[in-house]
């Protein structure tokens, strides 16, 4: 399996092209509306057969490139069921998995930073949106966002894969570009080292952050996939 790793600076967003070496059967990861250009001149330079554009959640800093694409590939947008999404061609849960080849995209449902995220995981690496972040997690205060359901999803269900599982988030503000499930055991800063549930919800209730600044149109346009006017 190849991984392309693609950085939008204005919303700190990856984006991930992930494709199977013999077939050129290709997935991307949280596309960004800005980089669609960008995105299917790598896709065409590469000859890759997109199937699936994989959406980690709804998400309200960007709106996705999702709608776009599809227009210009053919492939299936995937989100989560409790997305609500009526644009989707694939409303996912926990176990559904997606080919690539011979590859398999497995689906954890990682709820916390809203009621539908999504970690997507294959081979040796997972891709987990706002989920897990590197030193860090999303944030839970909107979106159906949940302390309770983040810190299960962190420490019941990512942090049980095996330690060198490389972690390929969503986001990243301080230079980071991957971490591993070892790592973050250790050091994540919200839940490394032992952090109890308490210690995490109080971190959580004092980050006092501004709205993203696209909220207002990053979610109903996410919610049509992009298609936005």
């Amino acid at each position: 399996m190849k991984i392309r790793q693609l950085f939008d600076y204005e919303t700190w967003t990856y984006t991930y092209l992930l494709w199977d070496e013999d077939t050129k059967e290709a997935a991307a990861i949280d596309s960004v509306a800005e980089q669609v250009e960008r995105d299917i001149q790598h896709i065409e330079e590469l000859g890759l057969n997109v199937k699936y554009l994989l959406e980690t959640h709804i998400h309200a800093d960007h709106i996705t490139g999702a709608g776009p694409i599809r227009k210009h590939t053919g492939a299936k947008i995937v989100v989560h069921k409790n997305s609500g999404s009526e644009c989707a061609d694939i409303l996912a849960e926990e176990g559904d998995s997606f080919m690539l080849g011979q590859q398999s995209i497995r689906v954890l449902h990682t709820p916390g930073h809203t009621n539908n995220d999504i970690t997507y995981q294959i081979d040796g690496a997972v891709f987990t949106g706002d989920t897990l972040l590197v030193r860090d997690c999303g944030r839970t205060d909107f979106q159906l966002g949940s302390n309770e359901a983040m810190y299960e999803s962190l420490t019941e269900k990512l942090f049980k894969l095996s330690p060198d599982t490389l972690v390929f988030p969503a986001h990243d503000y301080k230079g980071f570009s991957q971490s591993t499930i070892g790592e973050e055991i250790e050091y994540n800063t919200r839940v490394g080292k032992g952090k109890s549930y308490e210690d995490f919800a109080v971190i959580m209730d004092n980050l006092n952050l501004p709205n993203p600044r696209k909220i207002d149109i990053s979610v109903p346009g996410n919610m049509q996939c992009g298609n936005v006017a």
